[in-house]
């Protein structure tokens, strides 16, 4: 029996960079903290029947909801009811069935879990607006204090589709959907391993609440993503939180359409947090067509595909057909990449390919602050945050940097989930035994003989836990999820 154990990660200098400060000090412009002041701005009228809602997002653009306001109350609400104020629904899906594009459904808090708690819900056909974060009887909205989740248990293991959220809208570029103030989680729904750390199958560092993630695709656990979808127009997902996905948080295709994506708090999730993709750029004319704004969003613990690590795991990726605008945020522990930019449209002639900026952001311990396709060799490019001047790919690259030594930031972590990333490894086993039973049969009927492995990791996707999630919002003024107001 041969045996190597070996570590895949280079993170203990990060960790111990971490902790020590070592890190360079953050510079806030006044410009940037003014902006700050009125991010996420919260002024709706919450007595009339159109929407009041003037959120403002932290690049100056204010995507309102036009139509009319539908109400949902998980508390309050009736299943016969007619949407208004006073006699709310108790169904977001039967309010997004019943409205009309542009108008916008108003959803308290509450765990809302679709039609007769399938544990998805679905916009198809329409551009309907959602707005969660409303108290009971919808005085007053702070999405962090009356939370509006889509949280689901195993109790919809066999009736969730292929996301939490699936959006359908393509019928027409100048309409606009509004994602704001929902919260989104599968780690109630996933089989993980159990919560021993004294036994290294499990993947359970001390004091994390649950093993590693069990295989997905495998049953119980599917590939489930929290937005999905296809969209040509404006969308807007804002103040929303994106937790314990199977496949990716966000992956949507952009048919056309400025996107904007701010003030989220990304963790734990598999694949990616973020995946637009272009459905244009290959049609005549279609290049440039679809732009995605991402900035102050938290992105945390993206996580790879399996359990070997060997591929995926990345914070946001530059993907094809889009052009890409990410600023302001905070990437951290992000297992494979901050960012990808190894996707290329080099097939594309120069003037049809995306255009891809990142500034002004923040980083920590990230395999890679970009990763790129080497040249040769098949072997990536793990590029940190102050050689973003050197990736030609960016237009835009100033003042990326890491994590100031000032910030509390680091402290809101899960600790023991932090210390565990810190000090990831993975164990493979090998084993080949010619003279086996199993190996003299084979071979006495003409088949190859076979060898065993076995690959054992100390942390994999284990679930991060709610409540402590929600602390991301505000952490770090001018960078990451700011507190909605």
């Amino acid at each position: 029996m041969k045996t190597n154990d070996f570590i895949r990660k280079s993170l203990l200098m990060a960790a111990m960079l971490l902790a020590t400060g070592l890190v360079a000090e953050a510079q806030f412009g006044k410009g940037v903290l003014d902006k700050v002041k009125s991010a996420a701005k919260a002024e709706s009228n919450a007595g009339s029947g159109k929407s009041g809602n003037a959120i403002q997002s932290v690049s100056g653009k204010a995507a309102t909801a036009t139509g009319n306001a539908l109400y949902v109350s998980l508390e309050k609400g009736s299943a016969r009811a007619d949407g208004s104020k006073a006699t709310p629904m108790k169904d977001i899906q039967k309010a997004i069935d019943k409205a009309a594009n542009g108008d916008v459904v108003r959803i308290a808090q509450g765990n809302y879990l679709g039609n007769l708690d399938r544990g998805w819900i679905q916009i198809k056909g329409k551009y309907v607006s959602l707005e969660g974060g409303w108290n009971d009887d919808f005085t007053e909205r702070n999405p962090v204090k009356y939370i509006t989740r889509i949280q689901p248990t195993v109790q919809q293991r066999g009736t969730i589709g292929q996301g939490l959220l699936m959006i359908e809208a393509t019928s027409n570029k100048n309409e606009q959907i509004i994602i704001d103030g929902i919260f989104f989680d599968l780690g109630l729904v996933h089989e993980y391993a159990k919560a021993d750390p004294t036994d290294e199958r499990f993947g359970c560092p001390e004091g994390c609440e649950t093993g590693r993630i069990m295989p997905v695709g495998n049953p119980p656990n599917k590939t489930i993503r929290l937005i999905g979808g296809k969209v040509a127009g404006k969308l807007v997902i804002r103040n929303c939180m994106f937790l314990n996905a199977s496949f990716n948080a966000i992956i949507m295709t952009s048919m056309g359409g400025a996107w904007e994506i701010y003030n989220n708090v990304f963790v734990s999730n598999l694949y990616a947090s973020c995946e637009i993709n272009g459905g244009l750029n290959q049609t005549s004319g279609g290049a440039h067509q679809s732009t995605v704004d991402f900035h102050h969003n938290t992105v945390l613990f993206s996580w790879p595909t399996t359990k070997e690590m060997e591929s995926m795991g990345y914070g946001y990726r530059f993907k094809n057909g889009a052009d890409h605008n990410v600023h302001h945020n905070i990437f951290g522990c992000n297992n494979f990449g901050a960012l990808d930019g190894g996707w290329d449209d080099s097939n594309l002639p120069a003037d049809k390919r995306k255009i891809c900026s990142a500034y002004d952001n923040l980083f920590f311990m990230n395999k890679g602050d970009i990763v790129l396709a080497g040249t040769s060799g098949g072997k990536w490019l793990n590029v940190p945050a102050k050689r973003f001047d050197e990736v030609e790919m960016l237009t835009k690259y100033e003042n990326n940097r890491e994590l100031p030594s000032t910030s509390k930031f680091k402290d809101l972590i899960d600790q023991p989930y932090l210390k565990g990333f810190a000090s990831l490894k993975i164990m493979t086993t090998e084993s080949y035994d010619p003279n086996s039973a199993a190996n003299l049969y084979r071979e006495a009927h003409g088949l190859n003989k076979q060898g065993t492995m076995t690959t054992r990791v100390s942390m994999f996707g284990n679930r991060y836990n709610f409540d402590k999630a929600v602390k991301f919002f505000g952490a770090e003024p001018g960078y990451g999820a700011q507190m909605p107001e």
